[in-house]
């Protein structure tokens, strides 16, 4: 007992007689500290006493695609902590390829009476999707907010990226390094997140290039699936095109543009230069390093909470999108223009 009160009470920065007072019940303990002492139990794998666990105000689900790209575990873990630092309990909802829709996730979720729904990717970033069933949710009366996409028939709050400003962000560096044939390599067009992505693209290009939008969209948009095999096929596309650089929707498809170019014999980033989006977790230690645009998760997921619990809470958000700006994280995967390291 005496080295597990010295364990915690070393993890949490507090002294062992804190410690003590916080597993008996005691008062006199600042709520910051006895959240942090139960906080070193949780790390250390001790087992809350009885007494000390919460009680959950309630359930609030959370709806998102697959897991293998690890930006949705880094959102899904970022809104699950939120969630439990005011007392609720998070409810992890996957879709698989030939397992449960949302729908039926929904049906799910509202049967065990959810107190909120957080989507994640949901059917409200696909155009050509019903809208209807966001209605349908909201006439039952619950609450919900909408991550990564946005449609002007949802009477309900949004959150997502700037990937028009991420897209200006990753040309620009890229244009700096005196690259001129620039592609992009992303998901199906009808996804709201993929139309912005290519308008923030083609108007970089203008801007910065002088190119015609239709040449552009033409030549140096390649649509694909968001894995490492949809980036490795684009990616192929856009070298045979003449591109020296590649600009992709995920660091997933990234992954997949570095290994297309390794296949035709190029270097990264000697002979082609890539970028991801998202800078996912350990995605700084592939080789080489990938240079990605970072999307603000922790702000994204601690906003979509505070929202919902609002909205739980009797303060519906008006139908707005909140607008997160992303970050360019330059590290191995970018390098100047083949023909720009031979000039004097």
């Amino acid at each position: 007992m005496t080295t597990r009160l010295a364990d915690i009470a070393a993890q949490a920065g507090v002294s062992e007689a804190t410690v003590s007072r916080v597993l008996n019940g005691k008062p006199g303990v600042a709520a910051t500290t006895r959240q942090s002492v139960l906080a070193a139990l949780d790390v250390l794998g001790y087992e809350r006493p009885v007494r000390l666990r919460q009680r959950s105000e309630g359930l609030v689900g959370l709806i998102t695609p697959e897991l293998e790209n690890p930006i949705f575990p880094a959102l899904a873990q970022v809104i699950g902590q939120a969630l439990t630092r005011q007392g609720y309990t998070p409810v992890l909802a996957t879709q698989t390829p030939g397992g449960s829709t949302e729908d039926e996730l929904t049906e799910m979720l509202v049967d065990r009476g959810v107190a909120g729904i957080i989507y994640v990717s949901g059917l409200h970033a696909d155009t050509t999707a019903d809208m209807e069933r966001y209605e349908r949710l909201r006439a039952q009366g619950v609450p919900y907010v909408l991550v990564d996409g946005f449609s002007p028939k949802v009477q309900a709050p949004f959150i997502s990226p700037d990937d028009r400003a991420a897209m200006t962000l990753a040309v620009t560096h890229l244009v700096s390094l005196g690259h001129t044939r620039i592609g992009l390599a992303l998901g199906p067009k009808r996804f709201v997140p993929v139309q912005r992505k290519i308008d923030g693209f083609v108007r970089a290009m203008q801007d910065q290039l002088g190119l015609a939008a239709q040449e552009i969209e033409s030549d140096l948009v390649q649509h694909s699936l968001y894995t490492l095999e949809g980036g490795q096929a684009a990616t192929a596309a856009l070298i045979e095109r003449g591109c020296t650089a590649v600009v992709c929707a995920s660091d997933m498809m990234a992954l997949g543009a570095i290994r297309a170019a390794r296949q035709r014999g190029h270097e990264v980033p000697r002979d082609i230069s890539v970028v991801g989006f998202d800078d996912s977790p350990l995605i700084a230690f592939t080789d080489p390093p990938l240079t990605t645009v970072r999307k603000p998760v922790p702000a994204m997921g601690q906003a979509a909470v505070r929202t919902l619990l609002e909205e739980i809470g009797g303060t519906p958000a008006p139908h707005s999108e909140f607008v997160f700006m992303p970050e360019l994280v330059v590290r191995g995967s970018t390098a100047s223009a083949p023909g720009e390291r031979n000039r004097p």
